[in-house]
């Protein structure tokens, strides 16, 4: 069970780190915790799928968490400052969640995996006093029928060899236990693939590979309750393992349109990798995991991973709608929005995931 509590920072907070003064901030919180009855962490899921909700104040505030569980920071009208410090850690600021592409009357940060960290402070500036702290407590992973994700296929003989480059191992919604009632409406298909956007999810790279599951279903329920989207955002995400797992629904061999490349979802794919790559480099097999989808789902659609497309624009911070561009076909999102995502560090890696995308194409062809 996840329980939070609330309490005034004072200058402990500041030792062994260099803090700078918060600007404006407003009188202490208290001295007297605030009681987790005003924090309440209601039962959302079968399972045990909690998550609640606190105001936060104007300044430092320190909140104590016991379980496992995501954070995000939300807010309406005019965006805040938020800096973000775990435990032993420096203040580092929250990064809002670029828009993805699903509008909502609801903006937020990036959503936290914080997991058993115990204690976390949150810094909050400016905007106009709407800041509430959103905790999501993905609960007990669901049992999986088999270690592929519920897939079993029977072989016979021996196996033909494939004509295209061959689909990876994807881990589906059931397997991360996607609770298919919380998406608001069918999913929407694209007429046709161009790009494969690559993303990262910001947050942690030090979660457990027996979180990773407990993640997903936690950005799932913030995209779409939280912030009131369709679905998880994403099409596929990758964790820091290698692993792939199906986001939103619809098919995953088939075009659905995600939210995750606001202007160009809707000729698109989109893979984030769970973490943040700004200053610490993927592994090699989630590198190689990205390879194998973006030649899946490229190969079928006859692009060359290591070429150029004409796309227009829906509207973006960066290309105005209808403006034509000439874009790689396996991108980062830096690349059409305004954004650090996936992290420079994966960034940099584009050009080997594109000579590698296309060496297994032409292998299969």
């Amino acid at each position: 069970m996840l329980r939070l509590t609330a309490g005034a920072l004072g200058g402990a907070l500041a030792v062994g780190a260099a803090v700078a003064p918060a600007v404006g901030v407003a009188a202490p919180v208290g001295s007297a915790a605030v009681s987790v009855d005003r924090v309440p962490l209601r039962a959302v899921a079968a399972g045990g799928t909690r998550e609640g909700a606190a105001r936060l104040p104007e300044g430092r505030s320190r909140w104590r968490v016991s379980g496992h569980a995501l954070l995000a920071v939300t807010w309406t009208g005019a965006a805040p400052t938020v800096e973000l410090r775990l435990p032993g850690g420096r203040w580092e600021a929250w990064e809002p969640l670029a828009d993805l592409g699903e509008s909502s009357a609801v903006e937020g940060t990036e959503p936290q995996w914080v997991g058993s960290a115990g204690t976390v402070a949150v810094r909050v500036e400016g905007g106009n006093g709407t800041a509430r702290l959103t905790v999501i407590d993905p609960g007990a992973d669901p049992e999986r029928q088999s270690a592929a994700g519920g897939r079993t296929a029977a072989r016979t003989g021996r196996a033909a060899a494939p004509k295209r480059a061959p689909r990876p191992e994807i881990h589906t919604r059931k397997d991360w236990g996607a609770n298919e009632r919380w998406r608001n409406g069918k999913p929407r298909y694209n007429a046709k693939l161009k790009q494969v956007h690559i993303h990262h999810t910001a947050g942690t790279n030090d979660y457990k590979r027996k979180e990773v599951r407990g993640i997903i279903r936690a950005i799932y329920r913030y995209h779409t309750h939280t912030l009131g989207w369709s679905d998880i955002g994403y099409n596929f995400l990758v964790d820091r393992f290698g692993r792939a797992w199906v986001g939103r629904a619809g098919g995953a061999a088939k075009l659905v349109r995600g939210a995750h490349t606001l202007g160009f979802n809707h000729a698109s794919t989109g893979i984030a990798v769970i973490g943040n790559f700004e200053d610490k480099s993927p592994r090699a097999d989630v590198v190689t995991m990205l390879v194998r989808l973006s030649a899946w789902k490229l190969d079928k659609a006859g692009l060359d991973p290591q070429g150029k497309i004409w796309v227009t624009s829906k509207g973006s911070d960066l290309f105005a709608k209808g403006e034509r561009v000439k874009l790689p076909v396996i991108d980062g999102h830096r690349d059409t929005n305004q954004t650090a995502c996936p992290g420079q560090l994966l960034y940099d890696l584009l050009p080997d995931i594109r000579k590698r995308a296309a060496h297994r194409v032409d292998r299969f062809s």
